[in-house]
Parts: structure tokens; sequence; C-alpha cells
């Protein structure tokens, strides 16, 4: 039976999503000005407003889903109590869609992401259904007792019941025209008074707790906070209820509730206005009540970002040319980097501008540590411009207060150059920032104070992305470490992946502490074993279901100079994440009792998953451990991220200054076979050819059309391969060796896997391997289908390894080879004889070369079907034996069939 067809409307009118009961109110009373407008929702996490709806809207007016609709003759979009695009995005297909009519009614202020409309009708009355209204009043439209009912829901609730200053005569009189068409005040008040359930008590005692009110110049401001697992239920109903018990006049409430941050914000004071503020997070409203929705931050993020924008909003005088310090610190770029080390070290500088030569123009910044650890590695005479910084923010000399701290605390750019007419005059400092703020320390944000924690924790979200076993197993390490005396975390890219919501089990743990005792000790706990390595203070424990776990002692790697392995000093879990390789990966996670699942971040690593940023932590990154440029790329194409431009231009300083010939060959070997175990091996084997890094680890390696081909034909018969679980399973790094070097002399190819460090066995299999191939390949190019046999196919491929056989039917052209290797691999080669040499003895056949020889000829015959049963390979193998006895002719042959038998 067909699915009905879907409702083609002419017209769509809808809200903002988290719709209110002025948006939902709205909706219905524009359904009034566009009769035959199909209505949708655009959902709401308000409970009685949900209820409501679910209850009695749905059945009296015509309300439908988006998807349940065929947007294909849709010629006009209505939108009520909103014009921001980014607030209705269940309706983008409909923005998109090229010629289409858009009408909007709102009482929001203006805001830079307002859709453009055919018609807008927009006023400051205090709710967008009394705006409608009045339009219906013109026109002599009235409404129905539940209409009138449900309009004056939307009026009631945006004006407070006419308390709130926003309440116009306009708002007035609309009601008064809708109590006069029947609007029932009865269910009104119902829906609107609401007895607080105990859970919403709860919260409105810790928001009472947490709350601390700030003075900005005169300027009371109220913040609370609240944090819960599950979504709250009317928090903005329980931020009225706070205001009118504690006479709050500017009042800003952030809820964590999950993975979000949920903001609602009330005004009663003109110098505030908190519409303003919360279009920075991505909200709006109006100056005396507005919200908004964070994801990806946590709560101290959040508070310390609207602290900056309330300090910049209420003081405005105060800009970046007031604040910088000048004339400014600067460096040519072409000077060594020990002149840039001695600058800064003789006027005490954290950092330095660096600028084109004999100018002022900045391009660039560079930090001492960067400028020192150079020294320490014999770069000093390496031109600083290789490097310095040069992805980075300036401001002008006009720029607010917020927008200095937007870019010292949101980017975390310590060193901010101040630019006019395109040269730097001055520079800002994080120092700077806290003098500022010392006076006023309740405003300082945390993320400028040494060693900020963030206090996101992300317990839900391990719960439902980790089996029950592993969390236990955490949990356990956790309180293992606190009998200890320790702290333990879990790092890396477990925990990336976590927030990735990629599955990895590859757990590691590091342990401030004693990591090799702590490591006995869960060893213990689970009955497990471990192995130590006490050079490196580190152990991995083995569990008795195969489990491995990583136990490292928070450490600090050095390095005695470029491309050597590191030599290690105890340290702190900062630092230990600052040795990671990339800014993604230097995460970690509490898993102490009390703290379980509270994240750490100290180098912007959830920012860099957000925007899919490949970033190394420091400037000599790739001097210390080129291989990181290997991990770079197999990151990126893995995540679908991308390297930013920094330390894309470090990698190419890497290329240039031939690093890669200083590495063993063996550690350059691990990182391309992990890369060539990759999904997305063709995709980073493309990326390492653009960026000349083949060419680094060896000449013979590059990419041309035909490997190119070949490759992406590999992926595919890898795949096909996989899917079918055959057995033997494929060694992928052979696999694609034998792609990535097809074509190579047979010189050239031992150079390439001695530089690899192949050991002798592994040369001497390798080079066979080509050898077996080179035979096999000529055999295959003289198959004619009219004139060879299926069993031709079976004996030149039977010498190969798997590999070796996916490798030819990747490099073949010929789409009946393909098919005839794919049935080898399906069918033949486990096909097996119904007879054995057993058979041959009773036969009379003596030991020796002749039973290969008989056995051979028998399975030739069974492949081309002339002896598929036993009986026809019992005669078969008789008349051959009798062939072979003194007075044959010793060379009996068995009819089989030329043509082949596809299946």
């Amino acid at each position: 039976m067909n699915a009905p067809a879907k409702p083609r409307p002419r017209a769509v009118i809808t809200a903002h999503a988290n719709a209110d009961f002025d948006a939902l109110a709205a909706i219905i009373a524009a359904s009034r000005l566009y009769p035959g407008a199909a209505l949708i929702f655009p959902g709401s996490q308000e409970k009685n407003l949900r209820n409501f709806y679910i209850q009695s809207t749905t059945y009296l007016f015509n309300f439908r889903a988006f998807k349940d609709i065929d947007p294909t003759d849709v010629e006009l979009l209505v939108i009520v109590d909103t014009r921001q695009k980014s607030r209705v995005p269940h309706v983008q297909a409909l923005l998109d869609k090229p010629g289409i009519r858009i009408h909007v009614y709102d009482h929001h202020p203006d805001t830079e992401e307002d859709v453009p409309a055919e018609y807008s009708l927009v006023k400051s009355w205090g709710s967008t259904t009394t705006i409608i209204i009045h339009e219906l009043m013109s026109k002599g439209i009235t409404p129905s007792v539940e209409e009138a009912t449900v309009l004056g829901l939307g009026i009631f609730e945006d004006t407070g019941s006419f308390a709130f200053n926003s309440t116009t005569p306009e708002d007035f009189d609309a009601a008064a025209w809708l109590r006069r068409h029947g609007m029932d005040l009865g269910v009104i008040s119902d829906l609107l008074a609401r007895d607080l359930s105990s859970e919403q008590i709860r919260v409105l005692s810790e928001m009472i707790e947490s709350a601390k009110t700030h003075d900005f110049h005169g300027i009371e401001v109220t913040i609370a906070e609240v944090s819960t697992e599950e979504f709250i239920s009317d928090f903005a109903y329980l931020v009225h209820k706070f205001i009118d018990m504690e006479n709050v006049r500017v009042m800003f409430a952030l809820g964590r509730m999950g993975d979000r941050i949920h903001i609602v914000a009330r005004s009663r004071a003109s110098d505030v206005n908190v519409g303003f503020i919360c279009s920075f997070f991505g909200g709006g409203g109006h100056g005396y009540a507005a919200s908004a929705t964070v994801k990806d931050k946590t709560l101290s993020e959040v508070r310390d970002e609207l602290l900056a924008l309330l300090y910049s909003h209420i003081n405005p005088q105060i800009t970046a040319g007031s604040l910088m310090t000048k004339p400014p610190k600067v460096i040519d770029s072409d000077r060594p980097m020990a002149d840039a080390a001695e600058l800064m070290t003789r006027f005490g500088l954290k950092s330095v501008a660096v600028v084109m030569p004999g100018t002022m123009r900045c391009v660039g910044l560079l930090d001492q540590r960067t400028a020192d650890k150079a020294v320490g590695h014999g770069l000093k005479s390496v031109p600083l411009a290789e490097y310095m910084v040069t992805d980075f923010t300036t401001a002008a000399p006009t720029a607010t207060l917020h927008q200095v701290m937007e870019i010292v605390i949101g980017k975390r750019q310590r060193f901010l150059p101040v630019v006019e007419n395109g040269m730097i005059i001055g520079v800002i400092t994080r120092t700077d920032l806290v003098n500022l703020l010392v006076e006023e320390s309740a405003r300082i944000p945390e993320t400028l104070l040494p060693d900020p924690k963030r206090d996101r924790n992300i317990r839900s979200v391990m719960r439902t992305r980790l089996p029950g076993s592993i969390i236990a197993l955490l949990e356990q390490a956790g309180l293992l470490a606190k009998e200890l005396g320790y702290k333990v975390y879990a790092v890396g890219g477990f925990v990336r992946d976590i927030l990735l919501a990629r599955p990895n089990l590859d757990i590691d743990l590091v342990v401030e502490g004693d990591g090799i005792r702590f490591a006995h000790a869960l060893s213990q706990a689970r009955q497990g074993r471990v192995k130590e390595h006490q050079k490196f203070k580190t152990a991995v424990v083995v569990f008795p279901d195969g489990q491995r776990i990583d136990v490292a002692t928070a450490r600090l790697e050095y390095y005695e100079y470029p491309t050597a392995l590191p030599t290690v000093e105890l340290s702190s879990i900062k630092m230990d994440l600052y040795r990671r390789d990339f800014s993604i990966n230097a995460l970690a996670l509490n898993l102490s009792p009390g703290h379980f699942g509270q994240l750490m971040d100290f180098f912007g690593s959830q920012r860099d998953i957000k925007e899919k940023t490949i970033r190394v932590l420091h400037s000599l990154s790739f001097v210390e451990d080129p291989t990181r440029i290997l991990r770079a790329v197999r990151f990126e194409q893995r995540f679908n991220f991308r390297i930013d431009g920094q330390t894309l231009r470090l990698i190419k300083n890497a290329v240039q200054l031939n690093l890669f010939s200083r590495l063993s060959g063996a550690r350059i070997a691990h990182e391309l076979q992990l890369i060539l175990d990759e999904e997305n091996v063709l995709e980073c084997l493309s990326r390492l050819q653009d960026l000349k890094l083949l060419a680094a680890i060896h000449p013979q390696l590059h990419l041309d059309a035909d490997r190119t081909r070949v490759l992406m034909e590999l992926r595919k018969v890898h795949d096909w391969y996989r899917l079918l679980y055959l057995e033997p399973p494929v060694n992928t790094w052979k696999l694609y060796m034998l792609g990535l070097t097809m074509g190579a002399e047979r010189d050239s190819l031992e150079l390439v896997c001695r530089r690899l460090r192949f050991s002798d066995r592994e040369l001497r299999e390798f080079l066979a391997l080509r050898d077996l191939l080179g035979e096999s390949l000529a055999r295959l190019m003289t198959w004619a289908e009219t004139q060879s046999s299926m069993s031709d196919i079976y004996f030149a491929l039977d010498p190969l390894p798997v590999e070796g056989v996916l490798f030819l039917m990747a490099r073949s052209r010929r789409e009946i080879m393909r098919k005839n290797i794919s049935q080898y691999l399906t069918r033949l080669r486990t096909q097996e004889l119904l007879i054995d040499g057993s058979d041959l003895k009773i036969m009379g056949l003596k030991n020796g070369p002749n039973f290969a020889r008989v056995l051979r000829k028998v399975r030739a015959a069974a492949i081309d079907g002339a002896a598929v049963t036993r009986d026809k390979q019992v005669e078969l193998a008789k008349s051959l034996i009798r062939g072979l006895e003194p007075g044959g002719s010793g060379t009996a042959e068995p009819q089989t069939a030329k043509k082949p038998r596809h299946q």
C-alpha cells in the first residue's frame, strides 16, 4: 500500500526554536491572516507549554512537523516572534529556497542576522501577539473563544501579566479586545500560576546559594549558577521567582543542563541591555529580557565571558589605546633566534612582536620559551621568522575592553599587538588585564588566573558512550589512586574520542604520584599482570580478559637535540599534557572520587575539536619530534579536520631543514605503518605527497598516476575482501607498500626497505614477493578467455600470499580478469580435492615427484569442470598413472574443458 502524499502548502508559518507562549500564540494569530497556511511548531522545552500544546493545540489548529510537508510548492514563509536566521533552523530548507517570499512579525530589536523580508511589521510592544492582534482588529477578523484564550496566553506571559515595564497601552487594548471575544482568564491563570515541584525548589535553592552580586560602577548585577545532568523545566519561571524573592534589578542565571549552558537574563536597569549581552552567545531578546543556549563551553568559560562582556558594556570608556604599553619592543624577522632570546632576557619580556625588517609592520609573535628552546637545540643562527607565530590577532586602539578580553581570554592570545594604519603602536599582555582588574578581584575571569581549572564534567557523556565495564574500571582506578594518596587521569586520544563520539577503548592513564606502584595496585585488584619500564616511569597492565592499560607517571619530556628520544623528569598533569603532540590530544579526565568525569583543558583542546583544527602546542614541536608531522596528517584525514596555518608552516620548515633524514627508519616505519592502516589511506598519502613528506622519507616514494589508480583500487578490493570475512586476514601494511612502491626497480626498492629498517627476513620476504608478483603477472597477461582455463588462473595465483593476490586484482584493468581473481579468492583456493595421496598409493603410485604432478593435473581438471566428482577424479588419476608406467607415453593429459567456467 502506497504512503499518503504529503501536503503541499503554498504558505508556512513558524516561530523561533524553543518557543514560548507568545511564539505559539503569534503563529495561531497569523494563521487568521494567511488562511490555508501550514503551521509549523518549532518545539519547546517549557514543560507547561509543551503539555498544553500536546493536549490541546494539535487538535484545534492546523499544526504539522516540517518533515511531514512537501516544500515544493511553498511560496511564502511567515516568521513570527523573531527575525534571526539562527533561531529558525527547522525551516532552513525554505530560507535557502530560491525565490521564497518572507513576511515577518516581531517585537525584538534589530540584529545583524535578521532575514531579509518582503514585508516586515516590527514594533517594540510587549508581545508579538499584540502586533498581530492589532492587524486582526483593523481587518475585522474575530477570533473564536479557543483562539482568544491562546492569544491571551501569549500577551500575559510576555508582559508578566502586565507587570513588566515593557508593557505598552497596545498590549492592554489587545487583551481587552480578546476578553470581549471570550478569552478565558481561568485557563490562563491555571497555566501561568504554577506550583513548584520539589525538584524546582531544589534548583531555586541552588540558585540562591550560588548567587553573587557584582558592582559595575554602581550597577549591581547578580549572577547565579545551576548545574545538573537533566533538563530543568520552566527555568525562566524560576528566574522570575528568584528576582521577585530577592528584589534583583539585573539578573543572569546560568544553567548547565547536560552538555549545554542555558542563559536567562532580566534587567530593570536602562544601563544594562541584556538582549545585547545575550546576542554574543548566539541568543537574543530585549534590553530587559533575553536568553541564549551555549554548546561546547564550560560553565566557568561562559561565566568568564559574561563578566568580560558586562565589564566592557558598562565601562565603554576603557579601550585598547588606554590599556596598551607603548612604544613596543620589536625585533626584525630576519634576525637570528639568539638575538630574540637575548632581547627578551635583557628586558624581562615573555613575548616580543616581530616586524618586517626596517618597518613597524607586525608579521609575527615570538615567546621566550620558544626562543630559549631553539637556542638550546642549536638553532641560534636560524632566522626567527622560521618559528614565530604568524596566526595571531591584532586590535585597533579604539577596540573596546570586551574585544581585548575576547582575544586574550577567548582566543588565549596572551600577547596582543595594537595596530594603527598597519603599524604596531603598542602591546597589551595578559598581565596588563590582570593589573586592570586586580582592584575588583571578584571580576577577574578564572581564565586569567594561574593554572585555571576547567570545570566541565562529562560524566553523563561518558556513561552514554562507554561500556559499563570501562566506567567501572575507571572508577576503580580513581578509588585506588585516592587510597595511595595520588591523583589519576585518563588522557590523550581516549578522552578526545569520547568528545568526538568515536569508539576507542585504548586507555592511557597518567598518575600524579608513582605510576608503577599504582599499576601494581590496579593489577592486583583485577588479577592482572604488569610490564614495567623503569627508565620512563611507565607500565602496562594486562588484565585476564586481554584489556591493556598504559600507565605513566606525570612527566615532562625534554629533548637533548632535535629528533632525539625524550629524557624524562617528574612533573604535574598540566606539564604532562604540554608534552603532547597536538592540542586535541592534550586533554585529561579526572578519575578521582568526587571529581570523576571532570575535564582538564589547559590548551584550548575543546575549542580546536569544535573547530576541527590540528594545532601543535609550541613552535619547536616538529623540531623535537618530526614523526609528529606524520601523525598530524593521519589525524587530519581520520577526523576530517584541517592542519592550522601556523602548524602547516612549521611542517614546511621541518621539511626544509631535512629533519626526517635524522630520524631512525624504525620510527618512520612505525608511523607510516599506522597511516597505511587508516581507513582514509589514499587521502593520507596524497596529503603527504602535497607536503613533500613522501620524498622526505625516501625519494623513491612518490605518487604518480599509475600508483594513485592502483592505490584507489587497493582500497576497494581490500574493503571487498574484509566484508566477506575471508581468511587469512590481510596485512594492510604489506598490501599498501606494494602499491606505494609499484614500478620501482629492485635495487631502488631495496634501498627504500633498508631506509625503513626492514629486518633481513622482512627484506627477503618482500623482495621475494615482488619477484613472485612479476612471474604471476606475466602468466596472467598471457591468459585469453577463449584459449585459457580457470586452472591457469589458479596456478598463477596459488604461490602468492593474499596481499599479492589482492594487489594483482587491483592492478588489473581487465574486468574479466578481476572476476576470475575474485573467484579464486572466494572459491577456488579453498576448493579441496576428493582424492589424496593415500588414494594414489592404493593405485600403486610410489612416493616421488609424480605424486605432485598427478594431483596437480587432477586439481586442474576439477577446477575446469572435467572431474568434479570423486569417481571422475579417481578415474583420471588412474589414467594419469597408467601413462607414467613403463611402456606408456608418460605424458597422458586429462581431457579438460578449455573454456573456463565463470560462476
